[in-house]
Order: structure tokens, then sequence, then C-alpha cells
């Protein structure tokens, strides 16, 4: 399997790529207030790929548990060095489930798989940073 992608200079500082699902989206950096394109910054929609990556496991390896929670949310952060490349050093991946009675062994269980066996994403942040993970329950 492959995916390819085609990114296309719209103007200034932004750029539209496609993607293999069949839409578009901007990438860039505007200094505008108002900036029509509504661009991601491209180190930023990294840490979204991440983030929805192992999201995606998550909820996938739930669902075959039959374990519920009535929200979920993922907040990632990275610390870039600051020498140019400025790459991602450290990532926090912060997983918040909401929910009453949440089970909270199936949901590690369910985070621990993507974390060591599933998401892609995770695995080559590792091959440039130090990912730390935590996993947060709030009773609703």
């Amino acid at each position: 399997m492959s995916h390819k992608v085609t990114t296309v200079w719209k103007e200034k500082m932004i750029f539209e790529s496609d993607n293999p699902s069949g839409y578009s989206f901007n990438l860039g950096v505007s200094e505008e207030e108002n900036d029509p394109y509504k661009s991601l910054r491209p180190k930023a929609a990294m840490l979204s790929s991440l983030a929805a990556c192992s999201g995606l496991d998550v909820v996938s390896v739930t669902e075959k548990m039959k374990t519920e929670f009535s929200d979920f949310k993922i907040e990632v952060s990275g610390e870039l060095t600051d020498e140019h490349p400025k790459t991602y050093h450290t990532v926090t991946v912060d997983y918040h489930f909401y929910g009453k009675d949440l089970n909270e062994k199936k949901i590690k269980k369910a985070v621990d798989l993507s974390i060591e066996k599933y998401c892609g994403v995770m695995e080559m942040f590792r091959q440039f940073a130090t990912v730390n993970t935590k996993i947060h329950y709030h009773s609703i």
C-alpha cells in the first residue's frame, strides 16, 4: 500500500494539498487575521495526525470490547528544538475520557494497544522524539 498527495502553491505562504480520501485542505502560514484559506500549520498538522491515528485505534478497540464513554478527546503538545531545522524533540499525548462508570481497565488496554501496536503515526514520531502518554478519566 502507498499514499500519494499533490500539494499546490496557492499564493503567498499557502499551499493546498489533496488527500487520498478525495478532499483537499490548506497548509501554510498566514500573517493575515482573516485568512480566507484557514490553513493548518504543517507541524501542528502532524500533531493532529498523531491524535487522529491513535484516536481511531482507541475507538475501534473500545467498540470491539463493548466499552462505552460519553466523550473522548486527545490533547497533543510538542516541544520544538531551538535550532533549524526545528523538529519535535518531545511530544506529550493526553487521552481524556468522560462518562459514567468508565471501565478504566479496558480503556487503558485500548490506549496501550494503540500506543504499542497499531498507531503508525505514533511509531513515526518515536523515530525522532520522546513520546509521553497519559490517560485521564473524568467521571460525569
